[in-house]
């Protein structure tokens, strides 16, 4: 039994403690303001009718614009924010942050793909901006973290 439960400790942790550093190094940086940043591509974007603070409408128009420039959507979630006397759509993921955002033309948008940097990609993980399995391992991890 004790040799049982030695060998899935040691599996438990071999497999969680690429998990346990990245959360150490990412947070302790994190912390002291270092976490890297993105690589940005901003492209103007023709509307046929003004943006609306709708989250539905927006993620639609966003998914056509990445999916007509070949470009993966970001893998977390997405939402409408307040960004002064104005909004936008913030969407963001483990590689790629996107934001959609009207401009003074009320026919005409703003939107940036960021594309994350190597050590932001991590930051990212850290962050809970990854994918539902991504996240699924974090849980895994803290469950794991506690049991043992």
């Amino acid at each position: 039994m004790r040799r049982t439960l030695t060998s899935i400790h040691l599996a438990l942790a071999a497999f969680f403690f690429p998990v346990a550093l990245m959360f150490a190094f990412t947070g302790g940086l994190y912390t002291l303001d270092i976490k890297s940043g993105y690589e940005e591509n901003r492209r103007p974007l023709a509307l046929v009718e003004p943006l609306k603070p709708e989250l539905a409408p927006l993620i639609t128009l966003v998914e056509q614009e990445l999916q007509a420039a070949g470009i993966a959507p970001p893998s977390g979630g997405a939402s409408v924010k307040k960004a002064g006397t104005s909004f936008e759509l913030e969407w963001t993921g483990v590689g790629r942050d996107v934001v959609l955002r009207p401009t003074g033309d009320p026919l005409q948008a703003e939107l940036v793909i960021k594309d994350t940097k190597p050590w932001r990609h991590f930051v990212q993980l850290h962050k809970a901006k990854g994918s539902d399995f991504a996240k699924a391992i974090s849980v895994a991890w803290a469950i794991g973290l506690v049991t043992i």
